[in-house]
C-alpha cells in the first residue's frame, strides 16, 4: 500500500464516481485531501467519512468549474487555506450524446469550460508551486478512450478529452527531469452517473468493457505514482486503443457508431429558443462512453 502522509492532493469532480473512489483510496493511504465540485452536501458527506475513518485532513471546496474564473478562485482558496497542493487531479467533466445541431450552444460551452479550460488552469495555476516544492508532485488529467478517435454524436465531447490528452502528454514531456510528473487517465466504460447524465444507452460490446469507479481509481493513482504519461483502463480497451492507430479515422467513426448506437433526438426540437431552457446536466465525475 502506497504511504502518502504528507501529501495533499485537490481533487476536482470528487463527488461521485470515480473522483469520490479516487479520494476514498488516497484517504486510506494516509493523504489530506482537498474535494471539490458544485454539489456541497455530498462533499461534506465525503469529508466527514474519510477524516472520521482515516484519520486525515479533508476540507470540501464547492465550485462549479464549468464557471468562467472558477479555477483562479479554487486556487485562490486552496492559498489562502494554506495547503502545499502536490497532487492535483482534474476529474470533473461532463459529456452529452446527441446529435451536434440537438445540444444547445449554452451546454457545449459549459463542456469546453469545463472538460478543457478549467483543467488547463489549474495545472497553470499549479504547476509553478509543484516545481519548487519540497516534494514529489504528481498531475493527473482525466481524459477518455474517445481521445483516441473522432465519436459521431459525442463530437464535443471526444474532442474536449483529445484535448486532454495532448496536452497531458506534452506537458509530462515538458517537464520530464523535473520532481512532478503528469499522467493521463483514458478510461473506458465506468460505472457512474456518466451514463444517466450524458443520455447515452450502451450496447452489448460498451456492455462487456464497463469496470467499476473503484477499479479505474485504483489503476489510475497507482500509474500515477509510478509516473506513467498515459493509462488506459481494461484489457479490452487497450487494444482498441492500440488498433485504432491502423484503422481510417473515417472507419473509427463509423464504428464507434456501430458500438455506441445513435441516440434518439431530444423531445422537443421546434426551437432553439425551447431547448435552450432545458437545464444543463450536472458536471460529472465519470468517464467515457
Amino acid at each position: 500500500m502506497p504511504d502518502l502522509r504528507g501529501h495533499r492532493a485537490l481533487i476536482t469532480g470528487a463527488s461521485s464516481g470515480i473522483g469520490r473512489e479516487m479520494a476514498r483510496l488516497l484517504a486510506a493511504w494516509g493523504c489530506d485531501l482537498t474535494i471539490s465540485a458544485r454539489r456541497g452536501e455530498r462533499l461534506d458527506a465525503l469529508a466527514e467519512e474519510l477524516s472520521s475513518q482515516h484519520g486525515v485532513e479533508v476540507r470540501a471546496a464547492v465550485f462549479d468549474l464549468a464557471e468562467p474564473g472558477s479555477a483562479e478562485a479554487l486556487h485562490r482558496d486552496t492559498r489562502d487555506a494554506g495547503e502545499d497542493i502536490d497532487i492535483l487531479i482534474n476529474n470533473a467533466g461532463f459529456g452529452r450524446y446527441q446529435a451536434f445541431q440537438h445540444l444547445p450552444w449554452r451546454e457545449q460551452a459549459d463542456m469546453i469550460q469545463l472538460n478543457v479550460t478549467s483543467l488547463v488552469e489549474l495545472c497553470h495555476l499549479f504547476v509553478p508551486t509543484m516545481l519548487t516544492g519540497q516534494k514529489r508532485a504528481y498531475i493527473l488529467n482525466v481524459a477518455s478512450i474517445a481521445a483516441y478517435q473522432p465519436v459521431p454524436y459525442f463530437a464535443t465531447y471526444a474532442a474536449s478529452k483529445s484535448f486532454v490528452r495532448d496536452f497531458s502528454e506534452a506537458l509530462a514531456h515538458e517537464l520530464a527531469g523535473t520532481q512532478v510528473s503528469v499522467t493521463c487517465l483514458c478510461p473506458g466504460g465506468t460505472q457512474t452517473e456518466f451514463f444517466e447524465h450524458s443520455g447515452q444507452t450502451l450496447g452489448a460490446i460498451a456492455r462487456a468493457t464497463t469496470l467499476s469507479a473503484q477499479a479505474v481509481a485504483r489503476k489510475s493513482l497507482r500509474a500515477m505514482l509510478r509516473g506513467r504519461r498515459n493509462i488506459v483502463t481494461g484489457w479490452m480497451n487497450v487494444i482498441t486503443c492500440f488498433l485504432m492507430r491502423f484503422i481510417p479515422r473515417r472507419a473509427a467513426a463509423a464504428g464507434s457508431v456501430v458500438v455506441l448506437d445513435v441516440p434518439a433526438p431530444p423531445q422537443d426540437t421546434s426551437s432553439a429558443d425551447a431547448t435552450d431552457t432545458q437545464p444543463p446536466p450536472a458536471p460529472l465525475t465519470k468517464d467515457l462512453p
